[in-house]
């Protein structure tokens, strides 16, 4: 299948429908439950006390950190595999957004499914994991997004075989990197790899990082039900720290030890059993002692951490050094979270969450994140705009801290 089979659904762009920002994101951040932009009236009562209003915030630079995208290579493998079937819990999600026919066939003069509507958005996601061009710079034009630092969308290439798996790495990275030359100001990229091979990922994490000049790595948590810890993944870690470039994990279903529980009412995704899995995987790390053996190692968790930054106190109650026969943490978890990890924001648009995290972590650990287009633009901008944080927290989680940490100098 080409590529233009995947492009007729052509979207509608902020260039054919006039867009009032201001009205749009008050609307859009009530709707995700966080502050609307302060601009209201000032009140009889208030005029009397010459109370002045409220004024927005000043314009901050915006780093989205966990931004998909696709590219039309990957996309056909992942509808090969998906119409064979397989107990896997992620062919849920994927059947939906790579082999539904409303994947390949949206009206554009229909108005969108409700955001709510999780089934029918899915189906409607390809065509922007495609768009690396006008149609994604225009919804990040529409709410002031600076730039986006693009990852190839989970799965990526880690249920194919192996071989396939690490020539698709490659291309998307390939293609990955053009994007970028094409936009340099608007998007930075981490490496996918194939994990199947592992001395063949660390050889194409080398390539990234010093011919592409991406910006990090980015798994989709297991391979083959395997998880990082183990031995024969050690190359992998150990080309991330001596490359100095941070290890994205992000989640996926839950594999297949795990999945029994998750098999009803749709908990696999996002809702949580993606974030389950991806905790479980970044605590393997914790106890295994591997962070012990590759102390320099940073890894980034999206959605908050994971939840692992509230589970923190009662991680190191029960997870201190020596607690239990089995584990090889010289570490608390704490300390390891402290010292390894980084988190962004994505799909979680909290206030409470974000100032606890900056609270437990410091603020020097927590980067903003839309996840597009997962979830929408407009209320993630709003949250970042509107979330009560000084400007000097405002700035460093907006974009100082992925400008660091991803070695992003533009």
């Amino acid at each position: 299948m080409s590529a233009r089979k995947f492009n007729h659904l052509d979207n509608i762009t902020n260039d054919d429908i006039p867009v009032n920002r201001r009205t749009a994101l008050t609307q859009l951040s009530a709707f995700a439950g966080v502050a609307a932009w302060p601009a209201q009236a000032l009140t009889v009562q208030d005029q009397r006390n010459n109370v002045r209003p409220p004024t927005a915030p000043k314009r901050v630079r915006k780093i989205a950190t966990e931004e998909a995208f696709m590219i039309p290579e990957v996309a056909n493998a992942i509808r090969d595999l998906v119409r064979k079937g397989g107990s896997n819990l992620d062919i849920k999600l994927l059947t939906t957004v790579f082999d539904s026919p409303a994947a390949t066939a949206q009206d554009p003069t229909k108005a969108p499914p409700p955001i709510s509507n999780r089934d029918a958005s899915a189906r409607l996601l390809l065509p922007n994991l495609l768009d690396l061009d006008k149609g994604r710079l225009a919804n990040m034009d529409a709410s002031g997004v600076d730039m986006h630092v693009l990852s190839l969308s989970l799965p990526g290439v880690q249920l194919f075989e192996a071989d396939q798996a690490v020539a698709l790495a490659r291309l998307s990275n390939d293609q990955l990197s053009e994007a970028i030359r094409r936009h340099p100001t608007r998007f930075a990229g981490l490496a996918c790899f194939a994990p199947q091979d592992p001395q063949q990922a660390a050889k194409e994490m080398e390539r990234a990082i010093n011919s592409l000049k991406l910006n990090g790595f980015l798994v989709n948590s297991h391979t083959g039900n395997g998880y990082l810890d183990e031995q024969r993944f050690w190359p992998i870690l150990e080309a991330a720290e001596a490359l100095g470039a941070p290890l994205y994990i992000h989640p996926r279903a839950p594999s297949d030890g795990m999945a029994a529980p998750f098999q009803d009412y749709r908990l696999e995704g996002a809702i949580w059993g993606y974030g389950i899995e991806a905790g479980t995987h970044a605590l393997r790390l914790m106890l295994s002692g591997v962070l012990d053996r590759f102390p320099k190692l940073q890894i980034v968790l999206g959605h908050m951490g994971e939840a692992l930054p509230f589970w923190l106190w009662r991680l190191d109650f029960m997870g201190a050094p020596g607690a239990r026969a089995g584990r090889g943490n010289q570490l608390k978890p704490s300390e390891y979270f402290k010292r390894n990890f980084s988190i962004t924001t994505s799909g979680v648009e909290d206030p409470l969450a974000l100032r606890f995290c900056i609270d437990k972590l410091g603020i020097d650990s927590i980067m903003w994140a839309i996840d597009y287009p997962f979830q929408p633009t407009a209320p993630a901008v709003a949250f970042i705009e509107s979330a009560p944080l000084s400007e000097q927290e405002r700035a460093k989680v907006a974009h100082g801290n992925a400008e660091r940490i991803f070695r992003i100098q533009i």
